[in-house]
């Protein structure tokens, strides 16, 4: 029965959709048209997310952007019992940048976005809902920054990370095993908390077309304490199931390290290159804490042995008038889901990004900038080896594809 119940601790697996996959890339309508590349390029106020250091060349004494995504993804699983495909409700990562110059040399801003968060639904009764039914993720960092030019081609800049998250799941509970008569239970899992962590950066306009920076972000450990796990389930085991339960876990955002070129080829083409790394090394592991024990509820240990990747991102604009900038970019995403650790809470793959944009300015000052970008996984057959339940001794394997169209709008005011 031990072994049959616990089982239940796996489902905080989902929560780990903050991992890869869900980094959530759409924090810029300019910068995601050009394949997010930005840490080698002075993008004013969203120099706070791509590069801090860049933030002292900010064009005007003050400047702002804002935005909005919608995510549309999809994600099918074709396993021994057919082909299941999931709802996903529509999710909508969010920016906002302001900063202002403080003297010639100094400027101050403040950012807030979504660069983590999925909305993720496979359904109450698909083939792998004893492992995830639905789940609902955010995760919203402000970033108070400071930027200070060291001289006419040299600037640094940094600032403090601080993270609001909060999950909400659901995941069926077999009892079959026990008895067969027996209906389908439920898990809910619900909680927040709040993190912090840092960022940094260093940008050098080397000459009047080559620009170059690094960036840093800092990992952030989400640490969930005394959330709500909520178990509904047939009176013949419930009191198996303690009430009122709380569970802690914790799960690391990884650090970001981008290297940004900039290339201005004359005066309507620009290209942009950044080369990013991802410390998806620092998730090892997923542990649970559970308030309250019992034979179905105890704490436990799930390996994930996550591997650092890379991101090779290629973006260029063009002004075509006066009034019009157009943009295109590509990436490719390395996925750090070693093999036999792959699950249903993280499909991930190596994933390829391609993205095109526009701002139309309305004045000198002011633009409307509107971006589109398509996300294509690569097919992946592979799963988890070792899920702690009777009713998958030999893991849950199958073959994975994932998709999305992420369109966004977006503002931006320098005056």
């Amino acid at each position: 029965m031990k072994r049959i119940l616990s089982t239940t601790l796996f489902l905080l697996s989902a929560f780990a959709l903050m991992a890869e996959g869900y980094q959530v890339n759409m924090q810029s309508q300019k910068q995601t048209g050009m394949g997010h590349t930005g840490a080698g390029q002075k993008l004013g106020a969203t120099s706070i997310h791509f590069n801090p250091g860049a933030m002292a060349f900010m064009p005007g004494k003050y400047d702002f952007s804002l935005g909005a995504s919608g995510v549309f993804s999809k994600n099918k699983f074709e396993g021994t019992q057919g082909i299941s495909r999931s709802d996903n409700p529509m999710g909508t990562p969010l920016f906002f940048y302001g900063a202002m110059q403080l003297s010639d040399k100094f400027a101050a801003g403040i950012g807030v976005n979504s660069p983590y968060g999925n909305s993720l639904k496979w359904g109450d009764d698909w083939q792998g809902r004893y492992l995830i039914q639905d789940i609902s993720l955010q995760a919203i960092f402000v970033k108070p920054t400071l930027s200070y030019k060291l001289s006419d081609n040299l600037s640094v800049g940094a600032g403090l990370i601080i993270g609001f998250g909060s999950v909400d799941l659901n995941r069926a509970l077999s009892f079959a095993a026990i008895n067969p008569d027996l209906p389908d239970g439920q898990v809910n899992l619900k909680g927040s908390t709040t993190a912090y962590g840092f960022t940094g950066g260093l940008f050098y306009q080397a000459t009047e077309k080559f620009s170059a920076g690094i960036s840093y972000r800092s990992k952030v450990l989400m640490k969930m304490e005394k959330g709500d796990a909520n178990f509904t389930v047939p009176a013949a085991v419930s009191a198996l199931f303690p009430e009122d339960n709380k569970f802690s876990a914790e799960l690391p955002m990884p650090s970001n390290l981008t290297l940004g070129l900039g290339f201005k080829a004359s005066e309507k083409w620009f290209f942009a290159f950044d080369l990013q790394a991802v410390g998806w090394s620092a998730y090892k592991s997923l542990d649970f804490d559970f308030e309250k024990e019992s034979v179905a509820v105890q704490d436990s240990k799930n390996a994930r042995k996550f591997e650092n990747t890379m991101i090779y991102r290629l973006g260029v604009s063009y002004k075509s008038s006066s009034t019009i900038v157009l943009r295109a970019g590509v990436y490719y995403d390395e996925t750090p889901i070693p093999k036999d650790y792959l699950t249903p809470e993280t499909p991930g793959t190596n994933k390829v990004g391609a993205s095109i944009g526009l701002s139309w300015f309305l004045s000198e000052k002011f633009s409307v900038d509107a971006s589109l970008l398509r996300i294509m996984g690569e097919e992946r057959k592979d799963g988890y080896r070792n899920y702690p339940s009777a009713a998958m001794p030999i893991g849950f394997y199958g073959t994975y594809n994932t998709s999305a169209w992420l369109p966004g709008i977006g503002v931006s005011y320098t005056f």
